[in-house]
């Protein structure tokens, strides 16, 4: 399994990036034109199939969790300002579910009174939320064996002659 920024990684970029900006106090318009002058795209925000008009459901159901079970997100509804900027650019632009979870795991651990700001800090600079990317893959891969037992097939193994090796 691989986690880097285009795939895995936005969580981790996505915390960083949204949590700078809401704590520097950027109108979503200096955050999304900063991020554009730098050559950089806003992880968290985008998609290649999902749209204004077709939303990912995961993302709608991360919110409504996150407004009614959470005492504050003040980071989710930042991105969602974001999102309401970036959406007046191209109809892909939208919240993702990194950037969901990110933003609502900002949430959690500043009003769940366990950290302070300096270790909240630290814990997004480390590359810790990518942990989550890691969890959601390893519950599949127990779906998977589960699913080859229990239909009492072997292990699948890909045909060598179709893996490529490269430097």
């Amino acid at each position: 399994l691989t986690i880097g920024p285009r795939f895995g990684g936005a969580i981790d970029d996505s915390a960083r990036y949204f949590k700078d900006a809401y704590d520097r106090n950027l109108t979503p318009y200096e955050f999304v034109e900063g991020m554009k002058k730098k050559g950089i795209r806003v992880p968290g925000i985008g998609h290649r199939i999902k749209r204004a008009d077709s939303r990912d459901k995961r993302v709608e159901l991360l919110q409504k969790f996150g407004r009614t079970h959470f005492p504050s997100v003040k980071y989710m509804e930042y991105a969602v300002q974001v999102e309401r900027y970036t959406l007046s650019k191209a109809n892909n632009l939208v919240l993702n579910v990194d950037g969901a979870i990110a933003t609502l795991f900002l949430d959690l651990l500043s009003c769940s009174g366990m950290f302070t700001k300096q270790e909240i800090d630290e814990i997004v600079e480390i590359g810790y939320l990518n942990g989550l990317f890691v969890l959601s893959r390893a519950i599949g891969l127990i779906g998977h064996t589960f699913d080859q037992k229990r239909l009492k097939q072997p292990l699948y193994r890909h045909p060598w002659e179709d893996v490529l090796y490269t430097k």
